[in-house]
């Protein structure tokens, strides 16, 4: 008996060492998600403020203004910094067929318009990087679209 218990002595560490790297590695890849999924709410709340603050304004060079000023308003008060200036693109529809942003605010009093604001963000995520997983990646691109009508009624400039 005394034998047999002096064979398993040391296997304890050995199964640490084996399994160590991998849970380190599970740990790893559930910040990446973790931050992923924080990162796509974020912008996923910034493109809609983008797109209502834009519909919301008379003309297109205000309504494009006020876009990017409510994008980077809400991922800062969300906590999101990108790893450089957010993308923010602009795009419009009138009675449902795409065209310019500039175009939807062009259109006549009474016809359907709508703004989408197209946000795209790079997440940072090198401080989760591990050298012993291969393919990691160091960042992420995350974007979010949302789509705002104009006020059918409501003079546009």
């Amino acid at each position: 008996m005394d034998g047999a218990v002096i064979r398993d002595r040391g296997s304890v560490s050995v199964e640490v060492a084996i399994l160590a790297p991998a849970f380190i590695a599970l740990l790893v890849l559930a910040g990446v998600a973790g931050r992923t999924a924080v990162a796509a709410e974020a912008v996923e709340a910034a493109a809609h403020d983008a797109a209502r603050a834009a519909s919301i304004s008379r003309d297109a060079g205000t309504a494009g203004q006020r876009a990017r000023d409510a994008a980077v308003r809400q991922l800062d008060w969300r906590g999101l910094s990108c790893t450089d200036t957010p993308t923010v693109d602009l795009s419009g529809a009138v009675n449902g067929q795409a065209t310019s942003f500039a175009a939807a605010f062009r259109s006549s009093v009474g016809q359907q318009a709508s703004v989408t604001v197209r946000l795209t963000c790079t997440v940072d995520l090198s401080d989760l990087r591990l050298d012993a997983l291969p393919g990691m990646p160091s960042s992420r691109r995350v974007s979010a679209s949302f789509t705002s009508p104009l006020d059918r009624y409501r003079s546009r400039g």
